[in-house]
């Protein structure tokens, strides 16, 4: 799938060919598979074409995808970032700052998912509502991520240091919805 900017052009990372460069590309791309997994979820929670005790373990598996991805931002691609560009500090800790907001919205929607799968047969329309607030937040996190950090990792020459795995969630089973 080709990945494309709002204006419905394919997203280009930069014309240098390092691997900083691979990683803005990567960022987006980890962000549109984020963004695909939590509509396909709101949608099945929205059709409950699944049953509830189905469609609260994805809950699960999204909000573990998620955290894992901004878990490796902070720990790998941030950290790399601010040792070659210390002057994005202020950026990179506002982005830590949403990550932590969206942890805690994270946390009430595992705690939910949680009590559905004990419940057995839950009303899944609170946890909707906590990921229709989770589905804005995260749209506007990501567009200034992308922005912001994506031009950064666009500009880097030198990218012999980079982990291999800072963007990367490991893989979860897609939901049939």
């Amino acid at each position: 799938m080709e990945v494309r900017n709002r204006k419905g052009l394919p997203l280009v990372a930069s014309p240098n060919s390092g691997r900083t460069a691979a990683l803005s590309l990567q960022l987006s791309r980890a962000h549109q598979e984020l963004r695909r997994r939590l509509d396909d979820l709101r949608t099945g929670l929205g059709r409950r074409q699944l049953r509830d005790d189905t469609l609260a373990a994805h809950c699960l598996a999204f909000c573990d995808a998620l955290t894992t991805h901004h878990e490796g931002e902070d720990d790998g691609m941030f950290a790399q970032l601010l040792r070659e560009r210390p002057d994005l500090a202020d950026t990179v800790t506002k982005l830590e700052q949403d990550h932590g907001l969206i942890a805690s919205i994270l946390t009430q929607v595992r705690q939910l998912a949680d009590r559905a799968l004990e419940a057995r047969g839950p009303d899944l329309e609170t946890i909707g509502r906590e990921l229709d607030g989770l589905a804005a937040i995260m749209e506007s996190h990501f567009r200034y991520e992308e922005r912001s950090i994506g031009e950064a990792l666009d500009a880097e020459g030198d990218d012999t240091e980079w982990a291999d795995t800072v963007l990367q969630f490991g893989e979860q089973v897609r939901p049939g919805l």
